[in-house]
């Protein structure tokens, strides 16, 4: 049995202590309505790549190690959802390619909206 020290301190201080070792050292300010690139590890038979993913931010939730994004994008006039969790070891390069002005914190209305009617206003920072 190994004995690990341990500071004297509260349970929410403590998941906070040990969540900061697996957290990501670059910090992405992503936020809802970005249109991102993701690099994404898949790992097929012996072999492992990066594939790309890209597509607008249509939610964002939960915060520290738990954080999570979803993504849609559309493919062949279909759309595609999927969530990402952005501390992930699988997710291997995040690149922002243009942020979007919006007033809600979930673009659900978007599923709804196809062709140019799903585009944003570009906010400029």
């Amino acid at each position: 049995m190994i004995k690990v020290k341990i500071p004297n301190v509260n349970n929410q201080e403590l998941i906070k202590y040990v969540e900061s070792n697996y957290l990501k050292l670059e910090k992405h300010q992503i936020r809802v309505g970005d249109k991102i690139k993701l690099g994404i590890q898949i790992k097929e038979g012996g072999k492992t790549r990066t594939q790309l993913y890209e597509g607008v931010v249509i939610s964002k939730k939960n915060s520290g190690l738990n954080e999570t994004i979803t993504v849609r994008r559309s493919s062949q006039g279909i759309g595609i959802e999927r969530c990402f969790l952005i501390n992930s070891p699988k997710v291997q390069s995040l690149k922002i390619l243009q942020s979007a002005k919006v007033r809600r914190s979930k673009l659900y209305y978007l599923r709804n909206l196809s062709g140019k009617a799903t585009r944003l206003k570009e906010r400029f920072n």
